[in-house]
């Protein structure tokens, strides 16, 4: 199956989501850009909060594909240990890495949210939104940023991803949720009959709309 756009493929998953809904102890956290209409969807639907969680993963210098750590929204940071004493990184490379990210992700927590803070996943049962995933990085990076909130529950969800990574991202949450798994995967693109690039005008609007929510 295709989904028309990232607001169906939000509706479709919210349908397999009931369980969490009307729980004051769920929180939707969704990955801008393009997690955002599908986080969106899913929060409404549910009648929980929703959040953007912007995630910034620390590449190994001229291995930028390998992560020794992550960064979050939050102020958060967590590292690989193993990778980091694997090769021998020192710890100033890891600061100056981790400076260079905290940049961008603040400029992006500063065009999503403004000054107002992030939600606290401790005690919470976050679930973790995407459009779709490929490899899976970019998402086992959020799960760490997040578990190392000490939530409650991790809860993956998204419309769609590979056998291969979603079996991967089930050793990392506590739930995994997608309506459609491929063992062929071009990537997230081909399940959707419009992928337009989200717009950041569109992620902050959805975000402050979402947190209307919570004052009325």
């Amino acid at each position: 199956m295709r989904f028309p756009d990232r607001s169906k493929a939000g509706q479709l998953l919210a349908q397999k989501l009931t369980g969490y809904a009307n729980n004051p102890d769920v929180v939707v956290l969704a990955l801008p850009r393009g997690g955002v209409p599908v986080g969106f969807e899913i929060a409404r639907s549910l009648k929980v909060p929703l959040d953007i969680i912007v995630v910034r993963k620390l590449g190994v210098p001229h291995h930028e594909e390998l992560a020794m750590g992550a960064i979050a929204s939050g102020n958060v940071r967590v590292l690989n240990d193993d990778t980091i004493n694997w090769l021998q990184i020192p710890s100033s490379v890891i600061d100056r890495v981790t400076e260079m990210e905290k940049t961008e992700l603040q400029r992006r927590e500063s065009i999503y949210r403004g000054t107002v803070p992030p939600l606290d996943p401790a005690g919470k049962i976050a679930i973790l939104v995407d459009d779709g995933i490929a490899t899976g990085s970019t998402m086992r990076a959020a799960a760490a940023v997040v578990r190392s909130r000490a939530p409650q529950r991790i809860v993956i969800a998204v419309p769609t991803a590979p056998v291969s990574t979603a079996k991967e991202l089930r050793n990392v949450a506590d739930d995994f949720v997608s309506i459609v798994t491929a063992d062929i995967f071009v990537g997230v693109g081909q399940w959707y009959d419009d992928f337009r690039q989200v717009s950041d005008e569109v992620t902050r609007d959805l975000y402050e709309c979402a947190r209307r929510w919570l004052t009325q």
